[in-house]
């Protein structure tokens, strides 16, 4: 169980983030729901957290700005005194071939994904090293261990996701703070649900267990990750994808 644990979710108002964010306040964590455009989906997850009898808080930010992602961070420990949970999962998608890329589209899915989440793991650190305890998960994607054609933006940022874990593990283990990185795979996400059939048959056929996963997949491995059972795992990459980066 994580009761009473304050857990900051990034990216929270659908798909994966909402999973993880309904996940860890249904096991008992404060939940802050972090997003950038759509308030009113934000809100609607609170919502849903409330009436399952659980605690949460909606609150705007744009994780790629340094400054606004320093606010965000001192806000939850001052209100809330600790932050014992920080779930880096805000990301965008941008895709192209790399010849018709633009280069705002490799910057903008690179200043979301990957500074997004050097900017909340920055300004949350000092909290948990002050604390001497810290579980820190960050969102990466099978497409970062394995690449993926037209996906230029997207695989690097989510590749430099995982080795920024390893580099904060490495920095703050001795002082009781965790860094871990989950790797989902093709997930049954309103992403995914607007893919052709054609590609969706295509991207079975490449997972071992033929079929793709679901969102609370994903949120049951991050609950884990942010538990007090994990207190011996740090600087890992989990790959929740039916088998397909094996």
């Amino acid at each position: 169980m994580l009761t009473d644990k304050i857990a900051v979710v990034t990216g929270a108002s659908r798909g994966i983030g909402k999973e993880i964010a309904l996940t860890l306040a249904a096991k008992g964590a404060v939940v802050i729901v972090n997003y950038n455009g759509s308030a009113s989906k934000a809100e609607d997850v609170v919502r849903e957290i409330q009436e399952a009898g659980g605690r949460g808080e909606a609150i705007q930010c744009n994780v790629s700005d340094y400054e606004k992602a320093s606010e965000l961070m001192a806000y939850v420990a001052k209100k809330y005194g600790r932050v014992d949970i920080l779930v880096n999962n805000a990301g965008i998608t941008r895709d192209n071939l790399l010849m018709k890329m633009s280069e705002e589209d490799f910057d903008a899915v690179v200043s979301t994904n990957l500074k997004g989440a050097f900017n909340c793991i920055k300004h949350i650190s000092r909290q948990m090293l002050k604390q001497k305890s810290g579980r820190i998960i960050n969102v990466s994607s099978v497409s970062g261990v394995m690449g993926n054609a037209g996906q230029a933006n997207y695989c690097a940022s989510k590749a430099g996701i995982i080795g920024l874990t390893k580099s904060v593990a490495r920095e703050l283990a001795s002082r009781g703070i965790t860094s871990n990185a989950v790797a989902p795979g093709f997930i049954d996400t309103e992403m995914t649900q607007v893919l052709p059939d054609a590609v969706k048959n295509t991207a079975t056929e490449q997972i071992p267990m033929k079929h793709f996963g679901s969102t609370k997949d994903i949120a049951n491995t991050v609950a884990f990750l942010a538990s007090d059972e994990a207190g011996y795992i740090t600087g890992q990459v989990i790959c929740v994808d039916g088998g397909m980066a094996m």
